[in-house]
């Protein structure tokens, strides 16, 4: 199984931007499909932003799309998520995930915090308005 650690949250003013690190031990990071997910207070976990074995192919939350870039460096172990033109609606604990699987069919199946097996304790990162 792979351990996970999240690091680069903090506070950041509406249009900003920040770079979060997913830091991975294991020897299946650099075959699992790995992704990103957040949850505001009182509102349920939601997908962010997901990328395959090979960082080959990303998926996007419509509503992180074109503002977020999720990559990885698997000689590192590690997940990024580069953030900018942050919004206040953008506030939540980040989660790094990893999967059991490389790669899934379709782009739905990434959205699907079930198919992750390895999370991280999360990061807190804050817009102001």
């Amino acid at each position: 199984q792979v351990q996970l650690v999240e690091s680069g949250g903090g506070l950041v003013q509406a249009g900003g931007s920040l770079r979060l690190s997913c830091a991975a031990s294991g020897r299946t990071f650099s075959t699992s499909a790995v992704g990103w997910f957040r949850q505001a207070p009182g509102k349920e976990r939601e997908f962010v932003a997901a990328i395959n074995w090979s960082g080959s192919s990303t998926y996007y939350a419509d509503s992180v799309k074109g503002r977020f870039t999720i990559s990885r460096d698997n000689a590192k172990n590690t997940l990024y998520l580069e953030m900018n033109s942050l919004k206040p609606e953008d506030t939540a604990v980040y989660y790094c995930a990893a999967s059991a699987a490389s790669s899934y069919s379709g782009t739905y199946q990434y959205t699907q915090s079930f198919r992750y097996t390895s999370w991280g304790p999360g990061a807190q990162v804050t817009v102001s308005s």
